[in-house]
């Protein structure tokens, strides 16, 4: 991915080393475990965070000056890149579609972090709230990508980053909030089913920024699509529940299979249009 000399984007926000700890008992281990079920790429994480976690602080540095690697460094300089370059897409797309795209906020954290979505973990991996229209990440997670999904790549990467972006632009469009409403009204399957349709096209708009981000930046360099192909196949969850249990509940799945999310995001990457994203009206997931 040709990402060096880039412009970086100014809407990171670097809480990294930012004190946040947690008290013993009440139930904290639990709320991880489930996140951990949920597993990475969370649509409004309150759904988990808020049902009774243990987790304080107020931000402050309680302990010594964070001091990052040389290697967390590039990989915050490549964060700030990807995100700068979504910020390009996104701003034209809306903007031939007559509307005005508002700029997320990007929030690198270390451990734990406090959202207006609740208080979030890094085992949870990255995660977007809806309420604050921030996009979350502990950047030890893309060694997890690596190590333990066996998803290396500096596309990789930044497929996780777009994603979430998805999710912004889900929230833009009032997607999120319909998605939302509808949940409460239905049986947990059932809105399960339709998270995972949130989730789906989160990945559609993910492949529409690698199409326009190619087809005018030329960002891609060879490998780069099968990267984010194999990244979007290691978290569907199929795949996770398997790993971890030995068996799977497609009931309860929330985000879509490896086979659906490869294929999501091959077609926003084939289309590069947003309307082809439209999940919610697929005959086919």
């Amino acid at each position: 991915m040709r990402w060096q000399g880039r412009r970086g984007s100014q809407n990171v926000e670097d809480r990294r080393g930012s004190g946040i700890v947690r008290k013993a008992g009440g139930g904290g281990i639990g709320v991880i475990l489930l996140a951990l079920v949920a597993m990475y790429f969370g649509v409004d994480p309150s759904i988990i965070l808020n049902q009774g976690g243990t987790l304080t602080g107020d931000g402050g540095d309680y302990s010594q000056p964070y001091q990052p690697s040389p290697q967390e460094e590039q990989l915050a300089s490549f964060v700030s890149v990807v995100l700068a370059d979504t910020e390009d897409t996104w701003h034209k797309l809306f903007q031939q579609a007559g509307k005005r795209y508002q700029e997320p906020k990007l929030v690198l954290f270390s451990g734990s972090v406090r959202s207006a979505c609740g208080m979030g973990q890094a085992a949870m991996g990255p995660f977007y709230c809806p309420a604050d229209q921030k996009a979350y990440i502990d950047l030890s997670f893309y060694q997890d990508l690596k190590n333990r999904h066996k998803a290396p790549g500096d596309f990789a990467q930044a497929y996780v980053i777009a994603h979430e972006i998805g999710h912004h632009v889900q929230n833009l469009l009032g997607i999120s909030d319909k998605v939302q409403q509808a949940r409460q009204r239905l049986s947990q399957a059932e809105a399960n089913a339709l998270s995972v349709k949130l989730e789906l096209q989160a990945d559609c708009l993910s492949g529409v920024w690698a199409h326009d981000a190619n087809r005018t930046r030329q960002l891609l360099e060879s490998g780069d699509v099968e990267e984010a192909l194999n990244a979007a196949s290691a978290i569907g969850d199929d795949r996770l529940q398997k790993q971890a249990r030995g068996y799977v509940t497609p009931e309860s799945f929330t985000h879509g299979t490896s086979t659906q999310r490869v294929r999501w995001f091959n077609i926003g990457l084939q289309q590069g249009d947003v309307a082809s994203c439209n999940t919610f009206a697929a005959e086919r997931l």
